[in-house]
């Protein structure tokens, strides 16, 4: 199995439009929560496409390689969009909920609809469109994959900008996670607006 097998599958099948859906930051303590929605080129086109060699789980890639990945999906992919839910509403309905709602903002957010979504783990109740939910799918599905490093490398700019709002917290550098710096921080100065006052180690 290759990373777009599910996709030349459903390609295969009749799907014109496979989407993959991942999202970030799930469990930081502060900070949004950002799900992407990415449409890449049909699989037979991938699979010659260097340009995405070696692509994979964001987490699992140094920041210089997730940002060469975000440019080259920015440009090569036939629809990005991306759903942002901020600390006020994880800590009103929860993160997993608030994670369901940004991937469900993503989907809405894409110019080229989709008619079938590769979702990384989870799955979408109030999206009308097939879809199946895949075990680690940033490990299985490159469409997954890329919006992975879209979701990611999104949120990280989005913390460098708290973090000049915020610069005591050290966000430049954790990215909001319970890091024993960002512990000792909250200890010493308290949470901040965009702490998740639901989580623990914040409150």
């Amino acid at each position: 199995m290759t990373m777009t097998s599910n996709e030349e599958r459903l390609y295969a099948a009749g799907r014109r439009t496979v989407c993959g859906i991942d999202e970030a930051g799930r469990g930081p303590l502060a900070g949004p929560v950002v799900a992407a929605a990415v449409v890449l080129p049909q699989a037979p086109v991938l699979a010659q496409d260097d340009l995405l060699l070696g692509l994979m789980d964001s987490k699992k890639l140094s920041p210089r390689k997730r940002d060469r990945f975000f440019e080259q999906i920015s440009q090569t992919a036939r629809s990005i969009g991306i759903g942002v839910v901020e600390h006020e509403t994880i800590d009103h309905i929860n993160i997993l909920q608030a994670t369901i709602l940004a991937m469900q903002r993503a989907v809405e957010g894409l110019h080229l609809p989709a008619d079938y979504l590769l979702i990384d783990a989870l799955k979408l109740p109030e999206i009308d469109i097939p879809q199946e939910g895949i075990i680690h799918g940033d490990d299985l599905s490159l469409s997954i994959a890329a919006a992975s490093v879209i979701a990611k490398v999104t949120r990280d700019r989005l913390m460098l900008k708290y973090h000049r709002l915020f610069p005591k917290y050290g966000f430049d550098r954790h990215k909001g996670y319970g890091t024993p710096e960002h512990l000792e921080k909250i200890k010493s100065f308290g949470p901040c607006r965009i702490h998740r006052k639901t989580f623990r180690g914040v409150t």
